[in-house]
């Protein structure tokens, strides 16, 4: 049986650059999250800003291999990454979290930490 690929081209970009920053870099956690990107669509994490709120601390870095969405509130300065945010998240993390807060994609995590260290994954 063949392995299907993805119909997206930014995610199968996406994949190839996390497998080979985790080689080059020893950064086991870009390894996982393309791990987690591979699975079906219908797999992909949803998580809801009141879990992250739940689960961090003030000025974490996050990533969901998935996407985020508005429900609850955040009330502390945290960077999320994320494969894709809800129209609403964006504006609650800048407003709700004070200045400090900020939504940023993947692949700009990747380029500004590529050790993955201090990272947590939400799933």
């Amino acid at each position: 049986m063949r392995k299907k690929r993805k119909t997206n081209p930014r995610i199968e970009w996406l994949i190839n650059e996390l497998k080979r920053t985790a080689r080059e870099r020893e950064g086991p956690i870009w390894r996982d999250i393309a791990k987690r990107l591979e699975k079906p669509r219908r797999h992909y994490a949803e998580v809801n800003l009141s879990k992250i709120n739940r689960y961090s601390n003030a000025n974490d870095m996050i990533v969901v291999p998935g996407k985020v969405l508005s429900a609850g509130a955040i009330d502390k300065p945290v960077t999320i990454a994320a494969l894709s945010f809800s129209k609403k998240v964006r504006e609650k993390v800048d407003i709700d979290a004070g200045s400090a807060g900020k939504c940023i994609s993947i692949e700009e995590l990747m380029t500004t930490n590529p050790k993955g260290s201090g990272i947590k994954i939400i799933v």
